[in-house]
């Protein structure tokens, strides 16, 4: 049996191209999942995909870094596909063959460089929020208390309200209060 695999890291992103070369190479089954390649974790549908193989079936990935990112994770897949006796073709690397020592060493050599990859990704979204901040752009949410109900939020904190007394003076959540009054904390002078 070939059974196929694809995988995008967000909701946005669609699964077409995947879906339509894992179907050209004959798949019987395709478990589809939108999650982050990071690990391997919290991905049922691979984790349904792999356990779905017996002796002898085949999965098949439209590219590596579909299945993961990381060489770890790599190398646990191989290792499972192998105790199956299941194969595993990779259709944008025809010389990935699992049933050869130098198949499973070059899936784990492109494992190793995905994940370095993705360590080179995280690092620079890292180093864009760290610029922005410096240029003092805020991330996040919006503030829900502003203007009129942030002074009210601040004149009723320091007369000694709670933040449940002071949200449903105003309409809000207790919670929301205490983040209003954590972030007006924060904030310089």
């Amino acid at each position: 049996m070939k059974i196929g695999y694809a995988r995008v890291s967000s909701k946005h992103q669609n699964l077409d191209r995947q879906i339509s070369a894992l179907e050209a190479a004959g798949c019987d089954r395709i478990y589809r999942e939108k999650q982050s390649g990071k690990t391997t974790k919290n991905r049922p549908q691979l984790a349904r995909a792999l356990a779905a193989l017996g002796k002898g079936d085949i999965l098949i990935l439209a590219e590596w870094d579909r299945a993961t990112r990381s060489m770890v994770d790599g190398i646990a897949i191989m290792s499972q596909l192998n105790s199956q006796g299941a194969f595993l073709k990779v259709l944008d690397r025809a010389h990935l063959d699992l049933t050869t020592p130098v198949g499973r060493g070059v899936l784990a050599l492109l494992s190793a460089i995905y994940e370095e990859e993705r360590e080179r990704i995280v690092a620079r979204a890292a180093q864009g929020r760290r610029s922005a901040k410096a240029r003092g752009v805020r991330s996040g949410p919006k503030p829900k208390v502003v203007g009129d109900d942030l002074s009210t939020t601040l004149a009723m904190h320091q007369a000694g309200h709670s933040n449940a007394a002071i949200g449903r003076a105003l309409g809000r959540h207790h919670t929301t209060i205490g983040r209003a009054l954590a972030s007006h904390r924060k904030q310089p002078s």
